[in-house]
């Protein structure tokens, strides 16, 4: 908000004669008084004998008319929209002011009042400022003093006197109170009052095409820029905006406290949409916007001069240098083929990151590289700090990390597999976790843990683990860490509630033959009209309270014994299938080999070693005697 007013110095000050002027501009009348005595307008002030103003409406040709004056009042009440927001319509005040010198700062009352007057940028509003640190101390004609001085510093800006500003003598009344309530008043902070609104114009509106669907996320202050995510591809989902242009509009115009007409500028036209959409995205238009919607999921793409939604797209590799990574989102039902076969090469280069519903890539995945997918397929291999997430996932040679549901793999190299049912035609070493896992050949140093089931074709190396482990899900680790920590606070807790009931229990015990007595009183009380002793009443109410205490106790030992008994039971079926887990070697037993069964409760590992050359197929648990169990060749079935 500008400020009207000025920050100098104040030079010695002179005197000027009063003198008596009419004018329409009082700030260039107190300059030229000024300069005539060689000295700065700062120095000078005038009072207000008498303002006039006068409106008129000139001819559309232009022709001028005459000026007509209206009162005071008139002008108070001024509030001719019509008239004021029409450009023919004019506004103009004469001022008659007694100009002299302003007093020094010890003869002046009001000098500790830091007031000032500013507008905003259209100035359609005005505001009176009081700056913090302001003092004045109350005197009868404080109120009409306070008026004349905003109308003062009004007129020095070129701003109307009782036009556009009724609001003045309410926001001086109410100073003026504050004021004489405090006889003596410190303004302890900064006040702004509006004291003059106008008609603010609405700014014209230009049209605009906005390209919604290339808006990428804010990057924060500190965050680091991905200057590998390029968007190459632009997903969307059905329902989504994705281009909007909006029509230009024409501003209405308004008028300002300085009486000034403000006409609103032409729109300007330049973004008409010249494109054309296919069938699969919506347009919807109205008086102001004209908005086009995807109909369904995919990615956008422009060609031939239309905008289209796809869900396939090839391309010869991902890289840095090419598409950068590309971020669909596995339910984007966008579709990529990668074509690179070179052995030499990434068909998705090192440290990309691609999210999409499926992925076909028929050469290798470089190092740092990520994909995550609903389905995908590797020909090639994957790079040891390499990551694929599908749930539905080939892979030819796989030396990375895999996750998912169902997993194929041809060649396993050192390489880490974690889903649900994972089959590996060949294992050369490297560390498999599954409900199921099938390998076909097995070579040496391979480390596969299931749940349910390990099963081999054929054994060719030695110094391998095979591992049941029930907890093998994250979620059910998780499921029987929570468990056990509410075990323990269950245990707790009813062993407290035993203490408790016990004391309650020998309370009431104790306290039953008086109890019965003091109510046997109360009742001969009641039953003949007499008031109880309040000692006697008190007594009763206790022990009341002590019954109804007992039952909430035993209430609570009730549910949580319950509990109790619910999730013992539920960590013993954490267990449950390990009896009917099986660890399978179609094929003869070489070199070094160890089954690990690992036990929920009691929480054991039990370890078998079968011997080089055996024959024995299948492993089971078995339990020798109560609590005792031992990993023994089973049937294959039961």
């Amino acid at each position: 908000m500008a400020l009207f007013g000025s920050s100098k110095k104040t030079p010695a000050i002179k005197k000027v004669r009063p003198t008596v002027v009419r004018t329409q501009n009082v700030a260039k009348e107190l300059f030229k008084i000024a300069k005539s005595y060689e000295m700065e307008p700062e120095l000078l002030d005038f009072n207000l004998l008498d303002v006039q103003t006068y409106t008129r409406l000139i001819s559309e040709e232009n022709r001028e008319t005459e000026w007509e004056e209206i009162s005071k009042e008139e002008s108070q009440n001024f509030h001719d929209e019509s008239l004021l927001l029409n450009p023919f319509f004019q506004i103009k005040q004469t001022y008659e002011i007694e100009v002299f010198s302003k007093k020094a700062s010890k003869d002046d009352h009001y000098s500790n009042l830091k007031l000032a007057v500013g507008a905003n940028a259209t100035k359609c509003k005005v505001y009176l400022s009081i700056a913090q640190g302001s003092k004045v101390d109350y005197v009868p004609h404080f109120e009409q003093d306070l008026i004349d001085m905003i109308n003062r510093k009004k007129i020095r800006a070129g701003i109307l006197v009782y036009m556009f500003d009724a609001m003045v003598e309410g926001v001086a009344s109410k100073i003026s109170a504050r004021v004489r309530i405090a006889e003596k008043l410190e303004f302890e902070q900064s006040e702004t009052h509006l004291i003059a609104e106008a008609y603010e114009p609405t700014v014209t509106r230009n049209d605009e095409l906005i390209l919604h669907y290339e808006d990428s996320k804010e990057v924060e202050e500190n965050e680091r820029v991905d200057y590998a995510s390029r968007g190459f591809i632009q997903s969307v989902q059905k329902g989504q905006l994705l281009i909007e242009y909006v029509k230009a509009k024409m501003g209405k115009p308004g008028r300002n406290c300085r009486g000034e007409y403000m006409e609103p500028k032409e729109p300007i036209v330049a973004h008409e949409p010249n494109f054309k959409v296919s069938e699969n995205i919506k347009v919807v238009e109205d008086e102001d916007s004209i908005k086009y919607y995807a109909n369904e999921n995919g990615y956008i793409a422009f060609e031939d001069n239309t905008y289209v939604i796809k869900k396939e797209v090839d391309v010869d590799a991902i890289s840095f240098k090419t598409t950068g990574s590309i971020d669909s989102g596995v339910d984007s039902e966008v579709n990529i083929t990668v074509k690179e076969t070179d052995a030499i090469k990434d068909a998705v280069g090192s440290g990309m990151t691609v999210e999409v519903t499926e992925i076909e890539i028929d050469g290798n995945v470089g190092s740092n590289a990520k994909v995550v997918a609903k389905k995908a397929s590797i020909g090639g291999q994957t790079h040891k700090a390499a990551t694929v997430i599908a749930d539905e996932l080939e892979i030819n040679v796989h030396k990375g990390k895999a996750y998912g549901k169902n997993i194929h793999i041809t060649r396993l190299e050192h390489g880490q597999v974690e889903g649900e049912v994972v089959e590996v035609a060949q294992a050369i070493g490297g560390i498999i976790r599954a409900k199921e896992v099938e390998i076909g050949i097995c070579a040496s140093h391979v480390k596969a843990t299931a749940s349910n089931t390990i099963e081999i074709k054929k054994m060719l190396g030695s110094e391998n683990v095979f591992t049941i482990d029930p907890l093998l899900s994250r979620d059910i680790q998780n499921s029987v860490e929570d468990n056990e920590e509410q075990i323990k606070e269950l245990e707790l807790r009813i062993r407290e509630l035993k203490k408790e009931i016990e004391k309650y229990t020998s309370l009431i015990k104790n306290g039953t033959k008086v109890f019965l007595e003091i109510k046997k009183r109360l009742l001969h009380y009641q039953k003949n009209n007499v008031k109880m002793p309040e000692s006697f009443v008190k007594k009763y109410k206790q022990f009341q309270n002590m019954q109804q205490r007992l039952k909430e106790l035993k209430d609570e030992y009730t549910l949580k014994q319950e509990k109790l008994n619910l999730l013992t039971t539920r960590t013993a079926s954490f267990q449950d299938n390990i009896m009917d887990a099986r660890i399978i070697n179609r094929d003869k037993w070489i070199g070094y080999n160890e089954i690990k069964f690992r036990l929920v409760d009691p929480p054991i590992e039990l370890v078998y070693k079968p011997l080089e050359g055996s024959s024995e197929k299948v492993f089971g648990l078995v339990e020798l005697n109560d609590g005792e169990y031992a990993i023994r060749p089973v049937a294959e079935e039961g």
